[in-house]
């Protein structure tokens, strides 16, 4: 997500770290770091002047008791950030039965797949979901949305023959009481013309939804603001959807864009797969993208595949720092699920700071798939308390594997690696990661930071 701004942030973070202390040249080096990875990520450039400003006033005044300098000027640099891109977010409050969410945008947003992912996100979480296809220009628009639909265990709803987007929701209007959420998904347009205002006008008045939420694909940069004005003073949109962010270096362009506005960002898609659909949080954006992780994420993607009470156990195991090697077999068997290897580590603290490289992950990928045969050759014993495994032990897991014996120390050397990382992490609380951010500044003092 955003990587080569990640990746910016993180260096001028990492920069703090490994400094002496903190003077007017830090100050200004890393104030010209953020400048220049806000603007190349194409965001406005008055918009990162103000935030360098703010950043400034405050790295020169600021002080906060429990904190060193160090540590108070990477607080500073997150809250502003997270200020940046909307503070404390926009979420979608369920309240009433049935919860109408009424998609807008323009032709090729995304709209329709949108449709289907954001069904996918309330359907998981135990809401009972409908959608509306009442694209009556696009061939096949029905048809694309039932695949979906299909694919997610959704009901939707619509008719290729009829050619009135009032009448397709009139038709179904009473089956679509039952339901607690509907998602209706409108037709869009080239540009936002008077025929496509005066149909979400109509639409809007018999619908009478809950949310309008635009649509808006993350490729088209800054020019997301007049976009998201326009829909907003012409239907009095709630909110926005950004897609595509995940693959474009125009993403912080959309993304400030859109919080300018007064339309908030409430849902980013940051994947290809119908499950890559995120509220959008500033908090835990903004950590991910300096390294701090999001663990709150990460359990959300980890009970998406594995049972919601062995998924919170597992995360006690990993948060004392008490987990062993059986535990780490089932987590790397549902990894998969959770998606690529570099996405799941950016979700990690401590991992997701190391700037690792891409084709470096792709490796760790294959390895996994070695380390498993290797603890299916390991004893009991030896899952249960992998300290024991000594040379004699590794070289009997190797023949028994067909895995080399340096990948299966390798294998160990990470485990302890990562018992050691999790164990300094004891004592944060996940749920307000991460907002406790003075806290986690001072657990990351093992780091370096300090």
């Amino acid at each position: 997500m955003l990587d080569k701004l990640g990746q910016s942030l993180r260096n001028s973070i990492n920069k703090i770290k490994s400094s002496l202390f903190v003077d007017k040249k830090l100050i200004d080096d890393l104030i010209r770091d953020l400048q220049r990875a806000l603007i190349q990520s194409d965001v406005d450039v008055k918009l990162v002047f103000d935030l360098s400003e703010r950043i400034r006033r405050r790295a020169f005044s600021e002080s906060v008791d429990g904190l060193t300098r160090k540590e108070n000027l990477v607080k500073i640099v997150y809250e502003e950030l997270v200020n940046f891109l909307g503070g404390k977010g926009a979420k979608i409050s369920i309240n009433k039965k049935p919860f109408k969410i009424m998609l807008v945008g323009l032709y090729a947003s995304g709209k329709t797949t949108t449709s289907a992912k954001l069904a996918n996100y309330f359907k998981k979480r135990s809401f009972r979901v409908a959608i509306v296809q009442t694209d009556t220009y696009r061939p096949a628009a029905y048809e694309q949305s039932k695949q979906l639909g299909d694919r997610i265990d959704v009901d939707v709803f619509g008719d290729p023959s009829e050619k009135d987007a009032v009448e397709i929701y009139k038709k179904f209007e009473d089956k679509l009481s039952t339901y607690d959420i509907v998602i209706v998904d409108t037709a869009g347009r080239d540009a936002l013309s008077d025929d496509l205002i005066s149909e979400i006008e109509s639409l809007t008045k018999v619908v009478d939804p809950d949310e309008k939420l635009l649509v808006i694909s993350a490729d088209i940069g800054q020019s997301a603001k007049r976009q998201a004005e326009q829909f907003h003073k012409s239907c009095g949109i709630t909110g926005v959807i950004i897609t595509k962010l995940e693959g474009t270096a125009k993403g912080g362009g959309a993304l400030t864009a859109c919080v300018v506005t007064g339309a908030p960002v409430k849902f980013i898609g940051v994947g290809e797969k119908i499950s890559d659909l995120e509220e959008f949080d500033p908090e835990k954006f903004v950590s991910r993208l300096l390294g701090f992780g999001d663990l709150e994420t990460l359990l959300e993607k980890v009970k998406d595949v594995v049972d919601e009470n062995r998924a919170e156990d597992l995360a006690k195991k990993f948060m004392s720092g008490k987990f062993n090697l059986i535990d780490l077999y089932e987590q790397m068997n549902s990894l998969k699920k959770m998606g690529p290897l570099s996405k799941v580590m950016e979700l990690i603290p401590g991992f997701s700071g190391m700037n690792l490289p891409k084709d470096a992950l792709d490796v760790q990928q294959k390895k996994i798939e070695e380390w498993k045969f290797a603890m299916d050759s390991m004893t009991f014993e030896e899952l249960e308390n992998p300290d024991i495994i000594n040379i004699q032990r590794i070289s009997r897991i190797a023949k028994g594997s067909g895995v080399s014996e340096s990948e299966i120390k390798k294998l160990l050397k990470q485990y302890k690696q990562t018992k050691k990382l999790m164990k300094s992490f004891k004592g944060v609380n996940t749920k307000r990661m991460p907002r406790n951010i003075q806290g986690l500044m001072k657990k990351m003092k093992g780091f370096g930071l300090h």
